[in-house]
């Protein structure tokens, strides 16, 4: 088996990514350079699809502080928000915008030059940063892109998964074992920073904005090294996702089409949100959800609808040019037809209990973004505060490890020995229907354990779960990429059924309609594996 070094690897390729291994190379002692590990191309991340924006307290917003910013954050995580991490947050935020305006982020301006700040729902003032109208998430991660390729001490690995981390006796990361799927070869890469960068869990679930590649890998991956994970119940469900695009990953219509009017409607074109909350069409994300999808149940219909027909044709063609171009494909015209909207799984707010600077519970083990639970979003994030919390970590990550030795130090213990020899052993090839083992678990994770929750669900969802384990067969090495996925993916599944099955109680995300109440004596909850 092939060994490499590395002073850092990073795993994923999004924003947080991509922008801690900038920032690394540029600010650490790296004596063997940077690894960027990413399971399809460089490009190709959950960032890449984010619309809505960046959150960020700039100085030349007269209307804004961090102090408003922290309180609606804190409002909308129901009552599980980190105080000290929103606040260090939203400190950091025109730090950071700062620092991806010199990378090459272009934010979008006004006629007077001047950034461009917009409102999305749940924000008490205009707060949010574009790029390219509605195409952030794209702008920034291929700014990011352009500068790493031109990096001499950064190494990309394209096509390949970390499929275990490497810890000697004493319970430290060393490194990783990796396994190029083009090329079905495995490679230790040792390494005193290993750094999980990589995104999401919508994949588990049958409608989802998310990407196919996210399938919760990082996350499994620090489970099964022993790291402590928190808050794993809270999955987020973006109310408005394109109803005709629903074949594998469904199409965002971005909140910021709420924020500049749209309203929610029937059929009929009857409004329905004054039913549910007075904030109308920019309550907190999870009460959107929770009233479209009681719409739905009401009426049988499969989807409600966005009426901007409000906004001028030419100005939402300027506004928001990728969901005009994606509507217009299917014979929609925003400014004269209502848009087909419905649920779908976006976001997760558990994850790897880490630090602000991405430390976790297992030293030489790091980690930022998505994949990371830092306290910010609690029961519920609030809109864009993701990219945001992306970069600051990262932001941080590298102000930690620039003082930390990244020497490489390997030994091949006792402990990296029988990992080692494990992943060398040959299994022989066997045909597994993994395209049947996805699609039940994903229509089981969104029947049992979606918007609405109870106890008989949950109970189903992980009986349900045990059966597919069972039929996938690998619990450790496997023999291809979706294999491996898939045994991630239930790893993940099991704890977020677990964790929604402990709590017992309504809260943000997470909703149980046996428990409808909020307990206020609830708090965070997390585990390591047993």
């Amino acid at each position: 088996m092939k060994h490499s070094k590395y002073s850092a690897v990073v795993v994923g390729s999004g924003i947080a990514g991509l922008f801690a291994a900038i920032k690394l190379q540029k600010e650490a002692n790296l004596p063997d350079g940077i690894l960027i590990i990413t399971k399809s191309q460089l490009i190709e991340s959950n960032s890449k699809y984010a619309q809505g924006g960046m959150v960020s307290v700039m100085p030349e917003n007269k209307l804004d502080s961090c102090e408003l910013h922290i309180e609606d954050t804190i409002k909308a995580g129901a009552g599980l928000t980190d105080k000290k991490v929103a606040e260090f947050i939203s400190l950091k935020s025109a730090t950071v915008v700062k620092e991806l305006q010199n990378i090459g982020v272009d934010f979008d301006r006004d006629e007077n030059n001047q950034l461009k700040f917009t409102k999305e729902a749940a924000h008490s003032v205009n707060r949010i940063l574009h790029a390219g109208g509605d195409a952030t998430g794209f702008c920034i991660e291929n700014a990011l892109v352009e500068y790493v390729l031109k990096q001499k001490n950064i190494t990309v690995y394209e096509q390949t998964l970390a499929v275990e981390i490497l810890k000697d006796d004493n319970n430290i990361a060393k490194g990783l074992i990796i396994y190029n799927y083009s090329e079905n070869e495995y490679e230790i890469i040792e390494s005193p920073a290993v750094i999980l960068a990589t995104g999401g869990i919508g994949q588990l679930y049958k409608y989802t904005t998310n990407p196919d590649i996210t399938t919760g890998d990082g996350i499994a991956l620090a489970f099964r090294a022993g790291a402590v994970v928190k808050d794993m119940e809270f999955v987020q469900f973006h109310p408005t996702a394109f109803a005709l695009t629903d074949k594998g990953t469904m199409f965002l219509i971005s909140e910021a089409v709420r924020g500049e009017g749209a309203k929610l409607v029937d059929e009929k074109g009857h409004t329905f949100m004054e039913k549910y909350d007075e904030r109308l069409e920019l309550a907190p994300r999870d009460v959107v959800t929770r009233s479209i999808y009681s719409e739905m149940r009401q009426t049988g219909a499969k989807n409600v609808f966005l009426d901007a027909t409000h906004i001028d044709d030419e100005k939402f063609k300027k506004r928001f040019p990728t969901i005009y171009g994606t509507c217009r494909e299917y014979n929609i015209n925003p400014s004269k037809d209502f848009i087909p909207v419905s649920p779908s799984a976006h976001y997760f707010m558990g994850g790897i209990k880490t630090s602000i600077d991405g430390t976790t519970s297992i030293k030489g083990l790091y980690a930022i973004g998505e994949a990371a639970c830092t306290g910010l979003h609690g029961a519920n994030r609030l809109a864009s505060n993701s990219i945001l919390e992306c970069a600051v970590s990262a932001y941080e990550l590298v102000n930690y490890l620039k003082h930390v030795d990244l020497t490489n130090n390997f030994i091949q213990d006792d402990s990296i020995s029988r990992t080692i020899d494990f992943y060398k052993e040959t299994f022989p090839k066997i045909e597994i229907d993994t395209n049947s083992i996805f699609t039940e678990l994903k229509h089981n994770m969104w029947e049992n354990a979606g918007i609405v929750r109870n106890a008989e669900k949950l109970n189903k969802a992980k009986e349900k779960i045990e059966n597919l384990r069972e039929k996938l067969g690998f619990t450790y090495k496997c023999i291809d990429r979706s294999t491996y996925e898939l045994r991630n993916m239930l790893t993940i599944a099991d704890l977020i059924v677990d964790f929604a099955l402990e709590r017992k109680e309504s809260r943000g995300a997470h909703y149980r309609e046996d428990y409808p109440h909020t307990n206020i004596e609830a708090h965070s909850r997390e585990i390591t594996k047993g």
